[in-house]
């Protein structure tokens, strides 16, 4: 057999190998059990960013209680890039972040947390900073060496190019990277990312961007931000694509970052009814006693870090007053009372006149053969069902209970 021969056949063969290879590429397993818990940077600091900053971060997760509430990710979002060397291998900005990215991640590491980054499907970031398009596995290589744990990937700069293609292309190369990273899908739900993200991301962005308000509309110019209630509204669809290792991420927390607290707790509520990823977006160094004690609620976290990993679904609405239930583990549930107007609102609520069912996780209450005590995660005021539920709500906050029992006679 003649050389070239022998050459094409290897060429041929070796392309083969790869194929199959890419074709049983996965996510990195055993991430994301629960909803991911963290930081990120572009909230509070968007593009004003340095290694100063991460590093006084991590300190203040630690000391502010965040890390023993269960945060772990300080994540890098946008401009932290400099520009690529002459083979092609991504650099942090020498100015923002001149010790590196892998000094920062031991850095991170020694506080017994982990680092997080961020990179762009397209050819630049929406910083106009170098994007991760035609670098793919090069860049999640070069993140295994820096010793990330969890990539955001966005999704400016990205005409012509097939969402589900190229976050495929991504995920793969952090498979071949050799190190677990969470995989984040930040491409705003433009094309579904919930019918076929499942398999390639550990979470999907489901809306534009949030805008730090309770109930508005932003549009800034090219993008548009929606408040707490508007992302709300875009959930109700999309409860059965949730799950462990597979969440419907409805973007960051903006709580301590100008609302009231009473939206603060009720943003705070939402977010951990929906299974949604916690991360934060304020300053940790600076924060509020008050929304130190929202960030840090163990009650509402444990609801949403619940093993079960069912997201809530909208059990009754009576004008601006709604209920959410979510069943969790051990034949537990949590319920939320929403009050999203701007006035006062009553509760009164007969637990004997519904049945809580639930089809998605085939779980079902009739507070009338059952009484369950109940708990209050934000005021730790207790009773049970087998008296109504009385409360006043303020303006755009809520009552939310976890119920568990049954409760004896």
């Amino acid at each position: 057999m003649n050389t070239k021969r022998t050459a094409q056949l290897l060429s041929g063969f070796l392309l083969c190998i790869a194929a199959c290879c890419n074709s049983w590429a996965q996510k990195s397993e055993g991430l994301a059990s629960t909803p991911q818990m963290g930081w990120n940077s572009w909230n509070k600091f968007a593009c004003e960013i340095d290694e100063r900053l991460i590093r006084e971060t991590a300190d203040a997760m630690v000391q502010q209680g965040l890390k023993d509430a269960g945060f772990q990710y300080v994540n890098i979002d946008d401009c932290w890039q400099g520009q690529r060397d002459a083979d092609g291998n991504i650099q942090p900005d020498p100015k923002r972040f001149p010790s590196g990215m892998k000094a920062l991640a031991d850095y991170v590491h020694g506080k017994g947390l982990k680092l997080g980054i961020y990179s762009d499907a397209g050819a630049t970031t929406c910083g106009g900073r170098p994007g991760s398009r035609g670098h793919e596995y090069q860049d999640a290589r070069t993140y295994a060496r820096w010793g990330i744990d969890y990539v955001k990937y966005d999704w400016c700069d990205s005409p012509g190019l097939n969402a589900e293609a190229a976050y495929t292309t991504m995920r793969d190369a952090i498979a071949k990277a050799g190190r677990p990273m969470v995989f984040s899908v930040c491409e705003w739900g433009m094309s579904k990312p919930w019918e076929w993200a499942g398999k390639v991301a550990h979470s999907w962005r489901t809306t534009p961007d949030i805008y730090n308000c309770f109930d508005c509309e932003f549009s800034p110019g090219f993008s548009t931000g929606l408040g707490v209630l508007r992302i709300l509204d875009k959930q109700a669809s999309l409860r059965k694509f949730a799950g462990p290792g597979h969440w419907n991420d409805m973007d960051m927390l903006e709580v301590g970052n100008g609302m009231s607290e009473d939206e603060d707790r009720a943003h705070m509520s939402i977010w951990a009814m929906m299974a949604s990823p916690l991360i934060l977006g304020n300053d940790l160094r600076s924060m509020s006693e008050s929304t130190r004690r929202i960030l840090t609620n163990p009650g509402v976290i444990a609801v949403n870090q619940d093993k079960l990993g069912v997201q809530a679904l909208r059990v009754l609405a009576d004008g601006p007053l709604e209920v959410y239930a979510k069943p969790l583990d051990g034949g537990q549930w949590a319920l939320m009372f929403l009050n999203r107007s701007n006035q006062a609102a009553d509760v009164r609520h007969d637990w004997k006149k519904q049945v809580l069912v639930d089809d998605l996780s085939q779980r079902s209450v009739d507070f009338k053969q059952t009484i369950y005590r109940w708990s209050d995660l934000w005021s730790k005021k207790t009773g049970d069902t087998s008296t109504k539920l009385e409360a006043r709500l303020a303006p755009h906050s809520v009552l939310m209970l976890r119920l568990s029992g049954p409760a004896k006679p």
